[in-house]
């Protein structure tokens, strides 16, 4: 029970003193070591300075040494349409298609098109804040309800459930399942719409009833926002292009070019498949593909220069990278102590579909880590051989499970201390108290939903 305390103990700390503005990087390795002294007391032979060196830090170089490349091309690919604007100039496009009376969707929308074009979710809200507030002040819908429509389309059915979503979420499973991002298109589709109409229905059914009752936009000091001359954004298709390159280029390395590669020599030299690696090698070729076509495109536009763009782009992975991996090594760390055995025997034993226990594990460690992308990795490295297995036996396709795992992890990965809701929150002056409720049902309620019909349909071999 001891060890257990532990775990909670480091678990709650973890989640408070990030929502309250720590590092994370500083974090992760402190408090899994606090575990661990817990896992001491309770007669496990530990030794701190191991566990850190050999344990932790060894999961953390793990994950970057296969991730970081989709991390910097990604970062180097969302500033590049930051500042030459390209992404406002797609949002703007489409929050003036969408009309009067449909702002969330436009919101929802403009949002779901760029990170699905592979631009981060952090560059997606810091592009549409400014437009979004100033849709919403113009149609008095609540402020409170623009952060659970940006995070709706940024931390949810583009991040996990859209096939050929460049998002890290769903480049993870590949390596463990030999799948694409392609992989289970049919219960991507149909995970994507549960979460997009569902989590629209929601937001419209607050705006009603907010209007009901008389509550506007309300008094937001919003003084900071500067609207964008329409006239010195790039565009539409300039600003789509790339977005394009990436998605349909990714399609045809995976499908033509790379699946097409005489590619023994990764065994022999190696020790590799071409099915472990050729997700990623897509993905990475389209991504360079995509970053040089927008750079091309827009090489008047860049205010500070191309180099600026770059380097600053390339700072930005570093961040997002090691705040990830050291979330990894810390769950690694604490999937190490005896206590977590009791976690990993319920979560492998719960159910004999490996759907379901995937699911669980997918989505509870994202939870503990506060990352998707952090608890997907752990889980698949600790489980995913098992759960294989399990599928393998049952008749359950490979892809199911990555498109299981990946939409899983997008579920719990949004509790409270998650960095992408804190930051989110930051970027739009909102807090916890205003917009918590509304991102929640969103982002982990109804995600939850979809993953809960996508395992039915799975299970039946819909694929």
């Amino acid at each position: 029970m001891i060890g257990i305390f532990g775990i909670i103990l480091s678990l709650a700390l973890l989640m408070y003193l990030a929502y309250r503005g720590w590092s994370v990087i500083i974090l992760a390795p402190l408090l899994s070591l606090l575990a661990v002294i817990f896992a001491g007391f309770a007669g496990e032979d530990v030794h701190l300075l191991a566990t850190y060196t050999e344990r932790f830090m060894v999961s953390l170089a793990g994950y970057v040494k296969s991730y970081f490349p989709v991390f910097l091309l990604g970062a180097l690919f969302g500033k590049v349409m930051d500042d030459t604007g390209a992404a406002k100039s797609i949002a703007t496009v489409i929050s003036e298609k969408v009309g009067k009376g449909k702002e969330i969707w436009a919101v929802v929308l403009s949002c779901a098109v760029i990170t699905y074009g592979g631009v981060s979710l952090f560059v997606a809200a810091f592009a549409i804040y400014p437009i979004g507030a100033a849709l919403f002040k113009k149609a008095d819908i609540p402020k409170r309800l623009l952060p659970p429509a940006i995070a709706l389309g940024a931390f949810t059915f583009t991040m996990t459930a859209v096939p050929g979503t460049p998002q890290i979420q769903n480049a993870i499973p590949m390596k463990f399942f030999e799948t694409d991002l392609f992989a289970a298109p049919i219960l991507g589709i149909v995970a994507t719409a549960i979460m997009m109409f569902g989590g629209v229905f929601w937001l419209n059914s607050r705006a009603k009833k907010a209007r009901a009752m008389g509550e506007g936009y309300g008094d937001h000091a919003d003084s900071h926002l500067h609207g964008e001359d329409k006239d010195k954004l790039p565009s539409f298709g300039a600003s789509i292009l790339p977005i394009l390159v990436v998605l349909i280029g990714n399609f045809v390395f995976t499908k033509f070019v790379f699946a097409h590669t005489d590619a023994a020599y990764l065994e022999e030299q190696y020790n590799t498949t071409l099915g472990a690696v050729l997700g990623n090698w897509s993905l990475i070729t389209a991504l360079i593909c995509g970053v040089l076509l927008a750079i091309v495109l827009n090489l008047k536009r860049f205010e500070k220069g191309v180099m600026t763009t770059i380097k600053e782009g390339v700072q930005g992975s570093f961040l997002a990278v090691m705040n990830t991996a050291s979330e990894v090594g810390y769950g690694n760390v604490i999937k190490s102590l005896g206590a977590f055995a009791l976690v990993a025997a319920f979560m492998t034993d719960v159910s004999s579909n490996p759907l379901v226990g995937e699911a669980i594990s997918s989505s509870v460690l994202a939870g503990i880590t506060g990352s998707a992308s952090g608890g997907l990795s752990i889980a698949l490295e600790t489980f995913g051989e098992t759960f294989l297995q399990r599928a393998m036996d049952s008749g359950i396709s490979p892809e199911v499970l990555h498109r299981v795992a990946a939409i899983a992890c997008g579920g719990l990965d949004t509790l409270p201390h998650n960095g992408a809701v804190i930051t989110l929150l930051g970027i739009t002056g909102m807090t916890h108290k205003e917009c918590y409720v509304n991102i929640g049902m969103c982002t982990v309620v109804i995600p939850t939903i979809a993953v809960i019909v996508i395992i039915l349909l799975g299970t039946v071999g819909i694929v």
